[in-house]
């Protein structure tokens, strides 16, 4: 498989950044609303030692995906659609960089001005702050109910050009030829 996109097929190093965010992003959102409705600063803690630093990866991966389609790769062709279909995936595409960019800036925001990075990896957690407190936690929120809108509107789109209209979008972001993955 080719590492750089075709026209009609991406290549592995954004099927890679594709999947691994993909998954990265899922623990992200099960690992925030876990946390965000705990009331034991301990165990909320020990949530955000893993979404922190799951978080800063997908900052990276997004960085490095947009590093890659700007300067090392282009995007396939587009599949066959109306033009409002077109429209739609483009806006939820770009919008999921702009969610992802602001909720790692609201996510470090919060860290920072909070304090809470040195308590959850190695502080006292029960002095865990309310992250309530501070002006990124309102956006953070909002950024997490707008991501989990835009998965189901793009894994919808997906299984719709999948099951639906059988036009083979799927494979396009899947290693190997059609049927082989």
């Amino acid at each position: 498989m080719a590492v750089k996109s075709t026209t009609d097929k991406y290549g592995t190093v954004a099927i890679i950044i594709h999947w691994l965010s993909a998954l990265l992003i899922l623990v992200l959102i099960g690992s925030g609303f876990r946390a965000s409705g705990m009331e034991d600063p301990v165990a909320k803690a020990a949530i955000l030692q893993v979404h922190l630093p799951v978080g800063i990866s997908i900052l990276l991966l997004t960085l490095a995906r947009i590093g890659w389609w700007f300067w090392a790769d282009k995007k396939p062709a587009p599949v066959d659609m109306t033009l409002w279909q077109e429209w739609a995936s483009r806006l939820v595409h770009v919008l999921f960089y702009v969610v992802i960019l602001s909720m790692a800036a609201s996510g470090i925001g919060m860290m920072v001005l909070s304090g809470a990075g040195p308590i959850i990896f190695g502080g006292s957690p029960e002095t865990l702050p309310d992250f309530w407190d501070f002006l990124p936690r309102t956006p953070h929120g909002i950024g997490a109910r707008v991501m989990v809108a835009l998965l189901a509107a793009h894994v919808g789109a997906a299984f719709y050009h999948h099951f639906i209209k059988k036009d083979g979008l799927i494979w396009r972001m899947w290693f190997g030829r059609k049927g082989e993955g």
